[in-house]
Formats: C-alpha cells, structure tokens, sequence
C-alpha cells in the first residue's frame, strides 16, 4: 500500500493509492486513526504532495551505514550507529525545491531509505523492530559540507545537515516491502551517481530500531534516514535530483539559490 500525504483544499490529508492515478482519502491520519478510507477521490497528478509524515515528526540521521562505502574511506566499521538529528523545519515534500544557501561552496547529495515509525516504541527487540514501522519512504540528506568538516573535528554534526529544505522526503509511504533488500539509485539530471542495494546497510531498519528504543521512545511518523552509500557528490542550483527506490517511487527535488 503506498500512502501519500497531501494538500486538499488548503489543509494537510492522507490518502492510498489505487490504481495508476487515483487517490483515495483517508478518514484520519494513519498516525492517529490507523488506515480507515472515505468515499472521496482525486487524481494523484493533480495533488500537490507533502512529506509523508506526522506534523512534527523527530528525524534521525546515521551516518557511515553502507559497508562498502566506509571501506573505501579507509575507516573502520562502527561498533554502534552514528546517530544525528535534522530539524522539521528542514522537511520538504515531491517536487518542492532544496535552497542552496548563500554563502556556501559545497552541498551534496544523499540518497537514502526512510523508515517511517508507525506506532510507538521504546525497547523494541530487534525480532519485532519492523513491527513498529508503518513504511518506507525515499529521502535526501542534503548537507552543507564546509560546515559540516569543522562540526566533525569537534564530534558533532548539526548545522551542516540543518538547513532548511535539507531533509526531502517523500513522494510516499511504502508499507508492503522488505527494507533489507531493495535497490536504490540517486540521478543527478538524469545520470546515475549512486547505485545500491540494501542489503549492504551495515545496520539495517530493524537494528536501528531497537538501538534508538533503548534510549529514545520512538513516536508515530518520527523518521529514520538510514544513511547514504558511495557516490556523494555537489548540487547547484538549476540541477534536479531525483532518488528512485525499488517499490517505493521516484523522489524528485530541483535545486535554486537562496534568495536575498
């Protein structure tokens, strides 16, 4: 089932996909009513899309998670996840624009799986860890690099994942695929510079589960952006990335500068 969260008649609603372009509403949010649908319907191509997620929903970073991308840094595997925060406000839906800021030098890219928590965890056990997850999504942590590089000599990263914008996610939620096995490709204009399976995540969806629970009650709709293989590279405004997630749908973000 692919859900997707959208603007109807200027308010924020929930919807299932049925067929190749319709939509049909949701009585309530699947973050509070569960999936119950109503009679009414819309094409999806005339729906302006929202990240498919809570109102404010906690998303969680990790970096370093693709085994062959920390082997060919040279690092060693982590023993745990490395675990950081973007803000809500940095959230973007299908087809809305990632701002590059003004003043900086180099923003990348990051093609990534989004697992979307769907009822509310706190010392989960990795067998039922997928359990508490509604879906998946595909997402973009766009990050400001120079920022990012002076953040990491002091032990953080913060400021340079922050920005507003920074966190595409979308272009809906997933409920019925298995997230250890799925290919995913990033498209820079329609050339490929990420390519992957998960299956190479060094922790996977139900592991990053339960070691958030053990400290961090996870909420319904909080986000876990599960973390980016090899092939990071820059954006400039006027380029479009695009992030395409086997089962899940094409992400489609274009990029434009900061305005004064």
């Amino acid at each position: 089932m692919k859900i997707y969260k959208f603007l109807q008649g200027g308010k924020p609603r929930f919807g299932v996909l049925e067929g190749p372009d319709t939509i049909r509403a949701m009585k309530a949010s699947p973050f509070e009513g569960g999936i119950e649908l109503d009679d009414e319907t819309w094409p999806l191509s005339s729906l302006v899309l929202l990240p498919p997620t809570g109102a404010h929903p906690r998303i969680f970073g990790v970096g370093l998670n693709y085994k062959s991308h920390i082997l060919e840094t040279g690092r060693a595997l982590p023993e745990i996840p490395s675990i950081f925060m973007k803000p809500d406000t940095a959230l973007i839906g299908h087809g809305e624009s990632i701002v590059y800021p003004s003043g900086s030098t180099i923003v990348h890219y990051e093609t990534e799986l989004v697992a979307v928590i769907g009822r509310k965890a706190r010392n989960v056990a990795r067998e039922d860890a997928l359990g508490y997850v509604l879906g998946y999504a595909c997402g973009n942590d766009v990050s400001e690099r120079t920022i990012q590089r002076k953040e990491m000599t002091l032990g953080l990263m913060t400021v340079g994942k922050a920005f507003d914008t920074f966190a595409p996610i979308g272009p809906c939620i997933e409920t019925s695929i298995d997230p250890s096995t799925l290919r995913m490709q990033g498209r820079l204009n329609g050339t490929v510079v990420q390519d992957c399976q998960t299956s190479d995540l060094l922790f996977g969806v139900d592991a990053l589960v339960t070691y958030l629970s053990q400290a961090i009650t996870l909420m319904p709709g909080d986000l876990i952006m599960t973390g980016t293989p090899g092939g990071v590279g820059p954006l400039q405004p006027g380029d479009i990335f695009e992030i395409d997630i086997e089962g899940v749908g094409v992400l489609r973000n274009d990029v434009i500068g900061e305005s004064a």
